[in-house]
């Protein structure tokens, strides 16, 4: 188990109902994370995230480590 903080924008946010969370997991990897989270929240669709970890974009495959800092991004609409 690894306690992370994970930071939510946009409508993963608002969806949440919190800009962040700390937690502890047995997450390997941010996709794994994202899983869970998702099976947790049932987040909506949003087609293509980005994922940062520790201020850095990453693969989804990126190990997670003690202390980690995980912000999950949606794509962003405009016009």
């Amino acid at each position: 188990m690894v306690q992370i903080r994970v930071e939510y924008f946009a409508i993963l946010r608002e969806h949440v109902g919190s800009a962040h969370e700390a937690l502890s997991t047995s997450a390997a990897t941010v996709g794994d994370l994202y899983e869970e989270l998702d099976r947790r929240y049932a987040f909506p669709a949003l087609g293509r995230l980005k994922v940062a970890v520790n201020d850095e974009f990453c693969d989804w495959s990126t190990p997670l480590q003690d202390g980690d800092m995980v912000v999950f991004i949606p794509p962003v609409a405009g016009g």
